[in-house]
């Protein structure tokens, strides 16, 4: 049925964490649907066993799942193709860690391979006799894993504040007037696409450690929802992506699992099927107490026989149970768009994302990880050095020019952290800010500014509203950071009297030399709005960024802390 797990030839034997797991399956009519495609549950089995042996190899422990992120499925694997899945933990908390999984498919005669999805999971450690546990740190060899390892802990703020961001929405969320105003007979109701489903979790079903296997609980929840979702479009739909499983509980050998699927709403050419799941024991089952052990809501499209997106009904809700789930399914949808497009960070974007609340927690994670990424990339070349400050260039293939700027300050790590993460300071010591305001405190992490720069070759007035995230260091040795992007905020219009302009990604990375001393590490993704005030620089007739970075040294070293700052 499958080849036997093996470990990737590009890491050293023995190391612990970031040594991957591979599992390669052929696909067999047993794995397929009806037309020959690879079933969407069983793929979800296959990844959750693969996560789970190499968080265990890991922990040395047995491990189980606490939740799986977003997945996006991207490709079609069919009967006869090969599947390939490598795992790796990208970082270690306390008791849990982070594996992340790529799946590809590979044609059996071309071998060629085709990105099918990438998932992140969340696994726990469960030591014997419930000792106390604190995982071992990932071991980090390649410039990948660094990258992973720093990104795990946006994504572990993403899970987090995941619940809050859907209740803000949800508070804010309205039914839409064409909807609410429609006649009774224009009414579809969601109520006929119930599905119920019992299952009797026998031995075949759990894992190694006597829990139900988290891939075959996720694998019966898409099959309930599949079902559910042909009751409404009349033709066979196809799982496109599902939003964050979260456990929440355990369930063991022996249970009743009872399984409820329907939909919630339908956005055009595609739908949204929510799925619950109780646990059940005999003494449970006998008095219809259970225990809510998991929920997931899953999106599908279906093709008519033109192969053609078919579009589903308009819905409306009819109960008050029926009103929560079609606001919920609105507000999910904002927050999976955000996923989809600000995370994956497509070249399609415009430079500058919508703000609104809906965004916030993943224009934030961009934020940081576009400034990360760039921070990591090989082929920096030095263009010149001078009174302890090192400049940098970076050209890619694309076109894209990338300056770093890296300075000696002999001030502590977290003291610079302080001044240069507060924006209203810049116009101090850099020449290019003329006025920097305040505009909305998002939290203690993030703010958003309006900053005037002084004009150029007789231009107007140049303006930025920009997204300020800051981060400490998760471990010692991490690196502050200050990551600013561009962001359109409709408090802040673009005014006739100034230049709008975009900052695609700039910030600072600090790192502590002791505890009077760090490095200055700052950079620019260099963007039509910003390169007039580098193309001196770049053109080699003007030092202005050697004076700025001089001038910054100068601002670190001088200015006082309030202690309650740091």
């Amino acid at each position: 049925m499958h080849c036997p797990l093996q470990e990737s030839a590009t890491r050293a034997p023995g190391t612990n964490g970031s040594a991957e797991v591979q599992m390669c399956q052929a696909i067999y009519p047993c794995h397929a649907n009806h037309r020959g495609e690879l079933s969407a549950g069983q793929l979800l089995k296959w990844i959750d066993s693969t996560a789970c042996l190499t968080a265990e190899r890991h922990a040395g422990m047995s491990c189980v799942t606490a939740s799986v992120d977003d997945i996006q499925f991207e490709e079609t694997a069919r009967v006869g193709q090969i599947i390939n899945i490598t795992a790796r933990v990208n970082r270690a908390f306390n008791t849990s860690m982070e594996v992340g999984v790529k799946v590809a498919v590979q044609d059996t005669f071309t071998s060629v391979q085709k990105r099918v999805c990438v998932a992140f999971s969340t696994y726990v450690a469960k030591p014997v006799g419930g000792q106390k546990v604190n995982l071992n740190p990932v071991r980090l060899q390649l410039e990948q894993d660094f990258l992973e390892y720093s990104l795990a802990a946006e994504r572990r703020r993403i899970r987090l504040c995941n619940e809050d961001a859907l209740k803000n929405l949800m508070a804010e969320s309205q039914l839409p007037d064409d909807i609410a105003q429609s006649k009774e007979n224009d009414e579809i109701s969601t109520d006929y696409t119930h599905v119920q489903s019992i299952e009797l979790v026998l031995p075949p079903h759990g894992n190694h450690h006597g829990n139900t296997f988290g891939g075959q609980i996720m694998a019966w929840m898409e099959t309930v929802a599949t079902i559910a979702a042909s009751r409404l479009c009349r033709a066979y739909p196809t799982l496109k992506s599902v939003d964050m499983f979260k456990f929440r509980g355990p369930s063991t050998v022996g249970d009743r699992l009872v399984f409820n699927a329907i939909v919630n709403n339908t956005f055009q050419k595609n739908v949204e099927v929510g799925v619950r799941v109780e646990a059940y024991n005999c003494e449970e089952w006998t008095h219809g107490k259970g225990r809510h052990i998991n929920s997931a809501f899953l999106i599908y499209d279906a093709i008519n026989d033109q192969e053609e997106r078919i579009l589903f009904p308009r819905v409306k809700p009819t109960t008050k149970d029926s009103l929560r789930r079609y606001l919920g399914a609105i507000a999910r949808r904002r927050i999976r768009l955000a996923r989809k497009y600000i995370l994956s960070g497509k070249e399609e974007n415009p430079l500058s994302d919508p703000w609104d609340r809906s965004n916030q927690t993943y224009l934030s994670y961009n934020n940081v990880a576009t400034l990360t990424f760039l921070a990591a990339k090989q082929g920096w070349e030095m263009t010149s050095t001078a009174n302890n400050i090192k400049i940098f260039a970076h050209e890619e293939d694309n076109n894209i020019l990338s300056v770093k700027v890296e300075m000696q300050a002999r001030v502590s790590a977290d003291h610079a952290f302080s001044l240069l993460s507060d924006l209203n300071f810049r116009k101090i010591w850099d020449s290019h800010y003329l006025s920097c305001e305040f505009i909305e405190d998002v939290n203690e992490e993030d703010k958003i500014y309006h900053i005037i720069c002084p004009p150029v070759n007789g231009e107007k007035l140049r303006d930025f509203v920009v997204l300020m995230s800051r981060r400490h260091p998760c471990k010692d040795g991490d690196p502050y950071v200050i990551a600013v992007r561009s962001v359109t905020l409709t408090a802040v219009p673009p005014s006739p009297q100034y230049s709008r302009s975009e900052i695609l990604c700039a910030g600072f990375m600090i790192y502590s030399a002791g505890k009077e001393s760090c490095k200055v590490c700052y950079y620019n993704q260099i963007t039509s709005g910003v390169l007039p005030y580098f193309a001196g620089n770049l053109g080699g007739w003007s030092t202005s960024i050697e004076d700025t970075a001089c001038s910054c040294v100068k601002f670190l070293e001088t200015t006082e802390v309030d202690s309650a700052s740091l």
